[in-house]
């Protein structure tokens, strides 16, 4: 609904200064036209962001990670440059599914998928549900598996659910994005700092009103109870890196994951928030490699 008040962002306006612009490409696949970077060589390393992000999230890991596998970092449907999809698209199967159709459609399978905080909860269900992913390692950064407490879960449903209804919700909140120091308070409210360049991306795609109305449509449609309810059947190899300082995704989430899966491991880093993986690419880079490697 009201899709067509809400057109996605246009590349030509920004990709003079996007991040890796240059392993930019387009592909049609699953009903969604897909903004996708896919750069490096040797085993395939799929990425998926969180909610309100975009590929840019992983601007600082990209090179590092492409040194060892091809990387595939697209945008969520909905986010930034990927268009909305078919019905049902920006729910979790919905997402998931998409990007079991990209990855037909690049001949790709990932032997790693690396998601952050919502995107790892579409990881674990491609895992879960996809014979493409179903000898996938699985690396969460601050991973939302298990429904969020507090504000947080009422972000997550009903309050999302009048918001994505209401003609005039992404508008306005992009026109607050777009004030100075608005996105940076925003940001600092999930535990993170981040620099010049990470502040521009996110005012960029935040004070856009056609990303704004696909994160709260995503916001809307998402469930995690079914997940959280199969987490005790992944048999896959899992590795968490969370952020001491996340005020997002709390990190006592992640002990209560590895308590349904045993076999998982996480390694917390102090200082750092729920953007940890932007903030020290560098250490979060030799992490995922390692547990790659090691898987």
């Amino acid at each position: 609904m009201f899709e067509r008040f809400y057109p996605g962002m246009v590349w030509a306006q920004h990709q003079a200064t996007w991040p890796h612009a240059q392993h930019s490409r387009f592909v049609q696949a699953g009903g969604i036209a897909w903004h996708v970077q896919v750069c490096g060589q040797g085993p395939c390393m799929l990425l998926v962001h969180g909610t309100g992000s975009g590929n840019f999230s992983w601007r600082g890991l990209l090179p590092l990670l492409a040194q060892h596998f091809t990387v595939v970092a697209p945008d969520l449907p909905g986010h930034a440059f990927t268009s909305r999809g078919p019905e049902g698209a920006l729910s979790l199967p919905g997402m998931s599914e998409g990007l079991r159709a990209l990855l037909l459609q690049l001949k790709l399978r990932p032997q790693v998928i690396v998601g952050h905080s919502a995107g790892a909860a579409i990881a674990a269900h491609m895992a879960l549900h996809f014979d493409c992913a179903a000898q996938s390692t699985l690396v969460g950064l601050n991973p939302a598996w298990l429904p969020l407490p507090g504000v947080a879960s009422w972000l997550f449903g009903p309050a999302a659910k009048l918001a994505a209804l209401n003609p005039l919700s992404a508008w306005a909140t992009a026109k607050m994005a777009a004030k100075p120091g608005a996105v940076a308070e925003w940001l600092s409210r999930t535990g993170s700092t981040l620099d010049a360049q990470g502040l521009d991306l996110y005012t960029r795609v935040l004070s856009d009103s056609g990303h704004v109305h696909g994160v709260l449509s995503m916001m809307a449609a998402w469930r995690l109870k079914p997940l959280a309810a199969r987490l005790h059947t992944m048999r896959q190899p899992v590795f968490m890196h969370i952020g001491a300082n996340d005020q997002t995704v709390p990190p006592a989430l992640a002990d209560e994951a590895c308590q349904l899966m045993p076999q998982a491991q996480q390694s917390v880093q102090a200082g750092l928030g729920h953007l940890a993986h932007e903030q020290d690419p560098a250490g979060t880079a030799q992490h995922i490699l390692r547990w790659a490697h090691a898987a």
